[in-house]
């Protein structure tokens, strides 16, 4: 791998900084990252709605959280989820943006400025940049196979409908542009890896944005799908690897270059807990028989003890393609 390649990494939730963020900083790359901000529910969703941000912060967070250098007991107070009182169920972290945008008529300079504060205040060196997928003000869509419409990413993730009905595409409504610094960022990309995360009520809502799939569709850049290992209650239940690819590749409308899975298979006691613990995950996804070896990478890529990527194990990959 040569010194100083861009890689672009597309995303949101808790995966993504943890599987590729903080195993990616090991190397002598520059990153960026175009964040999903479309959540709905929780804290985030809330102050979405009561400062008029139109949009959220929680992922933009864990991102500029998982890139920064301030100690780790600075990290936690960032990161600090309020208890209780009238702020219970907020983390200061997103308070902190949302008042920074806040009351702003002009979103998009009041947002640059915030970027440059938060690189300052979490140290974030000046090789990693992150950036919202999309500004505007919208909500993420579901059609599902009865042709029934789910609006809003936090129903989409909590399902209150019957959640083994399939999903049939996902949507943005309405239409949102892509933030031009993330379109102008994947222009000077040497990789662009998307996931791991939720693949429609995270991946789709940042690839759903106006101008990103095109870009990336013109990109020289090597295009990276890290596929989940468990499979979601009424998302993705009973999908093997290919079949999440699939969908990543039709709503981007191009074909990836890779597909990064798991191949080993847990202990059932540490499986057992982490259903119990985390009751949206259904199964180990499963794989498909006669991957074609050039485009699928199947590696033992989970964390010991664990249902979660080893970022060592995920970046060596990555790294070993550019």
């Amino acid at each position: 791998m040569k010194k100083n390649k861009k890689i672009v990494c597309l995303g949101g939730g808790n995966a993504m900084p943890k599987a590729v963020l903080t195993g990616l900083k090991k190397y002598p790359v520059k990153i960026s990252v175009i964040s999903a901000m479309l959540d709905s529910g929780g804290g985030a969703g809330k102050e979405r709605e009561q400062y008029q941000t139109g949009v959220s912060f929680g992922d933009f967070r864990r991102a500029a959280l998982a890139l920064s250098e301030i100690k780790e007991k600075d990290k936690k107070r960032f990161a600090y989820r309020y208890e209780s009182g009238p702020l219970a169920g907020h983390v200061v972290a997103n308070l902190y943006c949302s008042l920074s945008v806040f009351g702003n008529n002009n979103i998009e300079k009041s947002f640059n400025n915030l970027i440059d504060d938060i690189n300052d205040d979490l140290k974030i060196p000046s090789d990693y940049k992150i950036f919202p997928a999309t500004l505007v003000n919208s909500s993420l869509g579901v059609e599902l196979e009865n042709g029934r419409i789910i609006l809003g990413e936090s129903n989409v993730d909590i399902p209150k409908h019957d959640p083994r009905l399939k999903i049939k595409k996902a949507f943005l409504l309405p239409k949102a542009e892509a933030y031009p610094k993330a379109i102008k960022e994947i222009k000077k990309a040497d990789l662009i890896v998307i996931g791991p995360g939720d693949l429609y009520s995270s991946l789709s809502q940042v690839l759903l944005t106006n101008g990103l799939a095109a870009t990336i569709k013109k990109s020289k850049a090597k295009k990276v799908y890290i596929c989940n290992i468990m499979t979601k209650r009424g998302e993705t239940e009973e999908f093997l690897v290919a079949d999440f690819s699939s969908e990543i590749e039709k709503i981007l409308g191009l074909s990836i270059d890779y597909v990064i899975y798991n191949t080993a298979v847990p202990q059932k006691e540490i499986l057992d807990k982490y259903k119990k613990i985390h009751q949206e995950l259904i199964s180990l996804v499963g794989i498909n028989n006669n991957l074609p070896k050039n485009k699928f990478i199947g590696r033992s890529i989970l964390k010991r003890g664990t249902l979660e990527h080893d970022t060592k194990k995920v970046c060596k990959v990555l790294t070993s393609l550019i």
